[in-house]
């Protein structure tokens, strides 16, 4: 089963609020769930349930793993159903929506080579209910509002916070999990590596840009890529792309010969609508406004 098919699978294909689209290694939908109940089902893909909002007196009780648990939800409440359980039910006093994140055990193959071999598996991390965990809830929501608004760092944005998740899933939970030596935030990109980045980055702006990409012009491992490229930046990765498309944009509002439907796309936003919000969020105007104060 691919990782985009489990939820569909799972859940069914109705009362989806919004869903990742060309996403890669990693799949969330964001899911209304009325009152009632869940029936069996096995996974292939470790699955991260956030509920984002409920009913006061909703309780969600479920069997995997030959555990019985039942979790009174609140926006932030965390489920995890690791690869390979067999989740026999899940009960719903009450409506809630909740956004579901699957993850690969190819991220965790990725993250055992980033860190020397080490053997991270999906299927090692707890069948849990009821827990909290800022991280996770953050990068959740980010990625809920990508999927709402995509952004036109999309591709360097989802693999950023796909690894992040995984690590701090590992790190946290994870029975594999192994004490990984601080990385010190003087660890920096050395000027020749930066360069090359940012050259990618300029030479591929219309391009769907990947983070293996800019990792790979810097001749970095992801993981570490964003790392350094962060604390050498002060932004990570995806930020600093998606300054660059909006200068582009400036540009070619200026230049008053293309329109902006046309810009829009040049510049990495998947509709006008996404990139008018985006403009006006950084520049504090919509495009046809700039276009108009730049004559």
């Amino acid at each position: 089963m691919q990782v985009q098919d489990q939820g569909s699978a799972k859940y069914g294909l109705k009362d989806v609020l919004a869903s990742s689209s060309g996403w890669r290694g990693i799949s969330a939908e964001h899911r209304h769930h009325p009152t009632g109940l869940i029936s069996s089902f096995q996974p292939q893909h470790l699955e991260v349930g956030i509920a984002t909002g409920s009913h006061s007196a909703c309780v969600v009780s479920r069997t995997g793993d030959r555990i019985r648990q039942h979790t009174k939800v609140e926006a932030g409440t965390i489920w995890f159903c690791p690869a390979g359980v067999l989740e026999e039910d899940i009960v719903l006093s009450q409506w809630h929506h909740c956004l579901h994140i699957f993850l690969p055990p190819e991220r965790f193959a990725q993250l055992s080579e980033e860190r020397g071999g080490a053997a991270y598996r999906t299927e090692a991390v707890p069948y849990l209910g009821g827990i909290y965990h800022e991280r996770i809830r953050r990068i959740g929501n980010a990625l809920l509002g990508h999927a709402n608004a995509p952004k036109s760092s999309g591709a360097v944005l989802i693999d950023s916070l796909a690894l992040e998740l995984t690590a701090c899933i590992v790190d946290n939970y994870s029975v594999d999990a192994r004490r990984q030596p601080e990385n010190g935030s003087d660890h920096r990109l050395d000027a020749r590596r930066l360069r090359r980045v940012v050259d990618y980055m300029t030479a591929h702006l219309e391009d769907d840009i990947s983070l293996d990409d800019l990792a790979g012009a810097a001749f970095l491992s992801p993981f570490h890529f964003v790392r350094v490229f962060g604390n050498t930046m002060g932004v990570p990765p995806h930020r600093y792309l998606s300054r660059m498309r909006l200068e582009q944009a400036k540009t070619l509002l200026a230049l008053r010969d293309k329109p902006i439907s046309q810009i829009a796309l040049t510049c990495g936003f998947s509709s006008q609508s996404n990139f008018t919000r985006a403009f006006n969020r950084a520049a504090g105007m919509t495009p046809l406004a700039f276009r108009k104060q730049a004559k």
